[in-house]
C-alpha cells in the first residue's frame, strides 16, 4: 500500500466552511513534494423518492460556476453531526418533506486530489410533507420530477452534480437488480 509521510503541514486558510493547507511531505521513493488540499467537513444528501416514482431535485445558483444547477437535496455537516441526521435535517429545510425510512445508498470523495470531503448519499421513501425553512442567504426552487425522466436528464448530459448522479445511478442500479 502506498503511503506518503508528512513532514510538515501549514493551514493557510481557515474559513467558514473549508480549511486550505500546504504539506511538505516525503513520497515511497524518498524524494519530496508539496500536496495543497482543502479540509471539509463533509455532508450529506438525499435521493427523496415518493409513492409514484417521483424524485425531488433543487435548482440553485453556484457561484463558482456562475450557472444555475440541478442537484439532490443536500447540505454541510456541522463538526462532528452524524451524516443521516444531516441528511434528515437537509431533507426538511429544502422541500419540507420528512421520510419514514433512510437507506444509506453511498459515501463517495467528490474531488479524491485535493480535498478530505466525503459525501453521503442517502435514499428516502416513505415521505411525508411538513414546511421547507430554508438557510439565511438560501434560494432554490424544488421540482418533483419522475425517476425516469430526471435519468434520461442523467443520461443526456442535462445533470452535472455529480453527487445527483452517483444517487441517481445508484437507483437505478438498485431497481435493475429488484431491490425497489
Amino acid at each position: 500500500m502506498s503511503k506518503e509521510k508528512t513532514l510538515a503541514s501549514k493551514m493557510l486558510y481557515d474559513g467558514r466552511i473549508l480549511q486550505l493547507y500546504k504539506d511538505d511531505v516525503e513520497l515511497e521513493n524518498g524524494k519530496t513534494s508539496v500536496r495543497e488540499y482543502v479540509r471539509h467537513s463533509g455532508g450529506a444528501c438525499v435521493l427523496a423518492v415518493d409513492e409514484d416514482e417521483n424524485i425531488f431535485l433543487v435548482t440553485q445558483f453556484r457561484y463558482p460556476y456562475g450557472a444555475e444547477t440541478i442537484e439532490i437535496p443536500a447540505g454541510k455537516r456541522e463538526k462532528g453531526e452524524d451524516p443521516l441526521a444531516c441528511a434528515t435535517r437537509e431533507l426538511e429545510e429544502e422541500t419540507g418533506l420528512v421520510a419514514d425510512n433512510m437507506r444509506l445508498l453511498a459515501s463517495v470523495y467528490p474531488t479524491p486530489a485535493y480535498t478530505d470531503e466525503i459525501l453521503y448519499l442517502y435514499l428516502a421513501t416513505g415521505l411525508k410533507e411538513t414546511k421547507a425553512h430554508l438557510d439565511e442567504g438560501e434560494f432554490l426552487g424544488v421540482e418533483k420530477v419522475p425517476f425516469e425522466k430526471a435519468y434520461q436528464m442523467a443520461v443526456k448530459g442535462e445533470i452535472h452534480d455529480s453527487k445527483t448522479l452517483v444517487a441517481i445511478y445508484a437507483y437505478a442500479a438498485m431497481k435493475a437488480r429488484g431491490e425497489f
